[in-house]
C-alpha cells in the first residue's frame, strides 16, 4: 500500500478517538479499498509509552471498520489500561499495522519453533487449548532473542516462560506498518 493509504488509515484512527472523547467528527475518504476486509492492530502511545493495543487477527469486515473499532478498543477497552481521557488526547500518538493473512508455523518442538522464527519480521500467534496470544513484529524491537520472545508469547497466553507441548499450535504473519510522529 502506498504511503497515503497509510495517512489514510491513520487519519481514520485518529478521527475515531477524536469523534469518541467528543473532540472532533469523523468523515473517511470514499475509497473502494476501505471497504475491502482487512485485519489491522492499533496501537497508541502517550509521551512514547504505550498507551493501549488492540486489533483483529483475521480479515472479518471492511478495512474501515476494523480501523475505526481497533483505534477506540485501543483507546477504552486494552484491559493493561485505564481508558484514555479527553486531556490525553493531544499527548497521544497513532500507529496502524495492517496484517498479513495468518499462516501456520508448524513445529514440532520448541528448539524448531526457535529456529523458524523470524526476528523483525514475524509477527506470532501463540495457541494452546484456547489460550492464544500474538506479538506483532514490532515487539521484537523490545525482546531480540527468539527465547524471550516466545517466553513472553507463552506468559501472555497465561502459561509458564518454559511451557511447551506437542499440541501448541503456531502462526506468522507480517506487517505493513505506518506511524505518526512520536509512535
Amino acid at each position: 500500500m502506498s504511503d497515503d493509504r497509510g495517512d489514510i488509515l491513520l487519519a481514520i484512527a485518529r478521527e475515531s478517538l477524536a469523534a469518541a472523547l467528543g473532540l472532533g467528527t469523523e468523515s473517511f475518504p470514499d475509497e473502494p479499498w476501505l471497504h475491502e476486509p482487512g485485519a489491522t492492530f492499533v496501537t497508541l502511545r502517550r509521551l512514547g509509552a504505550l498507551r493501549g493495543c488492540v486489533g483483529s487477527l483475521q480479515p472479518y469486515r471492511p478495512l474501515l471498520d476494523d480501523v475505526r473499532n481497533n483505534a477506540r478498543a485501543a483507546a477504552f477497552s486494552d484491559t493493561r489500561f485505564p481508558p484514555v481521557r479527553r486531556d490525553e488526547y493531544p499527548e497521544l500518538s497513532v500507529e496502524v499495522s495492517l496484517l498479513s493473512p495468518c499462516e501456520p508455523c508448524e513445529v514440532g518442538s520448541e528448539e524448531e519453533a526457535l529456529t523458524r522464527l523470524r526476528p523483525g519480521i514475524d509477527g506470532i500467534v501463540f495457541e494452546f487449548q484456547g489460550r492464544r496470544s500474538t506479538f506483532l513484529p514490532q515487539v521484537w524491537e523490545q525482546l531480540p532473542d527468539p527465547w524471550d520472545f516466545l517466553a513472553h508469547l507463552k506468559r501472555k497466553a497465561g502459561l509458564p516462560a518454559a511451557f511447551w507441548h506437542p499440541d501448541v499450535k503456531l502462526w506468522r504473519y507480517t506487517v505493513t506498518k505506518w506511524a505518526e510522529a512520536g509512535s
